[in-house]
């Protein structure tokens, strides 16, 4: 308890000091948040590749050793200095998750568990005298504009400085800094070269534009990220000769770690060199484009439209990966509820893992978002339940249709979301047989190095042979001003071709024992 003292010691102190009739003004506001969720099924598999029974869950795209039913409570505490109008501070504590029953996380008989309090966001919003520039520092919710979908390349939390400035009303311009990592790398053995190359930077500039009736912002993100940001890099041998490797995760939140090594490198690679030789000495370079825009001017009827063409430059052509995505969204608003039709398409990898990925590459997409495709599938609704993101972070090297219903609503207070999608994979067949390493070389006799190990090692990774179904009930009941009840349902089935995914390592057999996975969750949410 010691911890939480201090905490709502702090909280108290301030409060005190905007009683005493100081010029900074203290606003207090935040959330708990309970997540009860059961899910089956949440890693498609009934059987792993042993012909075990699977233990664990799918959560969040990480495999994880979960019981089917979770229980877990989270609360959200938000402070600020409010100096004016022009000048305040914020500081954003996140305490837990908090597994009940789990003593690490302070769930357990007795409570009273550490590590469970940390700073989300920590930042300086400013404004200079006589200008409409915007300037935010420090820790912060950054995420790139999407109007059809949540921005598939970056949406988390990180160090940097945000700068916009308002033309007019309807132009602005928004420029970016952020360092997602520096100063990790522990070094060689001496530690001779201990934080040096191990920067990752990236710069962003945003152009919104707004005119009656239309919304358009045009996008660029670019960065560089040292070699050694990663490091170190370690390569294992697997049954059948084929090898995966595995970078260094410096993020404390571990899946913010998994989603750059999934988003910026191939799936799997070939290569003839052995060791250090594989990776790049020198900075990676990357850079994204978009174009995003909604048009409102026919309302009820609404039109919105992605469009993003990324790429990372590795050093090595076979870890070098570009790709594009682009999606279109029709929605029409009723008095009882919005539907809409959606397609989506994402590029996908050839049958040759040395040229690199044709992949659309992406940083993090972490955060919960409120746009997404599903619920389940993926992180489609802002709360903290883990029965989401089971088929991955966003939809990288998929296509879909869909169809779904928003604000469905027949009673105060109580409103639905149904969405239904039909989705496909759009990577070629053939790498299937690299990933999960029936292939240990390449026609040209290179060895395979596997990042992803199985169709669901990372989410999940879909060939054209695959094909699948997920279908979304979920409501809200807002039983007072400030407390609701969400009740969260999903199903999802996947088509897996057998002949891409049915033998592993060489394994003697058939060893895909894939089922469908289905979740209901029941969040309370106290917003204050």
């Amino acid at each position: 308890m010691k911890t939480w003292g201090i905490l709502f010691l702090a909280v108290a102190l301030l409060l005190g000091d905007a009683a005493t009739g100081r010029a900074v003004d203290f606003k207090v506001k935040g959330s708990w948040q309970f997540a009860f969720d059961y899910i089956n099924g949440g890693n498609f598999m009934g059987k792993n590749r042993q012909g075990r029974h699977e233990i664990g869950q799918q959560w969040a795209a990480v495999r994880q050793k979960r019981d089917e039913f979770e229980a877990i409570q989270r609360l959200h505490l938000q402070l600020q200095a409010v100096a004016s109008e022009s000048l305040q501070g914020v500081v954003f504590f996140e305490i837990g998750e908090q597994r009940w029953g789990m003593a690490a996380q302070g769930g357990a008989l007795g409570a009273d568990g550490g590590n469970v309090i940390k700073i989300k966001q920590a930042y300086l919003d400013w404004m200079p005298p006589h200008a409409d520039l915007k300037v935010r520092m420090g820790l912060q919710g950054i995420r790139l504009p999407g109007f059809a979908l949540d921005n598939p390349v970056f949406n988390d939390d990180v160090a940097g400085i945000t700068a916009s400035y308002t033309f007019n009303d309807s132009f602005g311009l928004s420029a970016l800094w952020m360092r997602p990592y520096n100063d990790n790398w522990v070094g060689d053995a001496d530690g001779a070269t201990a934080n040096y190359l191990d920067n990752f930077d990236l710069f962003a500039l945003l152009a919104p534009i707004t005119l009656d009736g239309l919304k358009i912002t045009p996008w660029a993100l670019a960065g560089g990220m040292g070699p050694n940001t990663l490091q170190p890099f370690k390569i294992t041998g697997k049954n059948g000769g084929s090898h995966a490797f595995t970078f260094n995760n410096p993020s404390n939140q571990a899946i913010d770690g998994f989603q750059v090594r999934d988003g910026l490198f191939p799936a799997a690679f070939t290569s003839g060199g052995q060791g250090n030789s594989l990776w790049n000495t020198s900075y990676s370079t990357m850079f994204w484009g978009g174009l995003t825009g909604e048009l409102s001017a026919f309302s009820p009827f609404r039109i919105s439209w992605d469009f993003i063409y990324g790429s990372v430059d590795n050093g090595r052509e076979y870890l070098n990966r570009q790709g594009w995505f682009g999606m279109l969204l029709g929605e029409y608003e009723a008095d009882w509820g919005v539907p809409g039709l959606y397609g989506w398409y994402f590029s996908g990898d050839d049958d040759n893992p040395h040229n690199g990925s044709e992949r659309l590459p992406y940083v993090v997409t972490t955060n919960n978002l409120t746009n997404s495709l599903s619920s389940f599938g993926y992180r489609g609704n802002p709360i903290m339940g883990g029965g989401k993101g089971v088929l991955g972070t966003n939809p990288n090297g998929t296509w879909g249709v869909g169809a779904r219903i928003k604000k469905l609503s027949f009673m105060d207070n109580l409103s639905h979301i149904v969405r239904v999608n039909y989705f496909g994979g759009t990577n070629d067949p053939k790498m299937a047989a690299y990933i999960t390493g029936r292939r240990p070389v390449d026609g040209a006799g290179r060895a395979v190095y596997r990042n992803n190990t199985d169709f669901n090692s990372f989410g999940t990774y879909l060939t054209r042979a695959d094909s699948g179904l997920e279908v979304n009930f979920d409501s809200t009941y807002k039983a007072a001003e400030n407390l609701s009840f969400i009740l969260e349902t999903g199903y999802i089935h996947l088509w897996l071709d057998e002949g891409a995914w049915g033998h592993y390592e060489n394994i003697a057999g058939n060893s895909l024992n894939y089922k469908d996975a289905w979740k209901v969750s029941l969040n309370v949410i106290y917003a204050f």
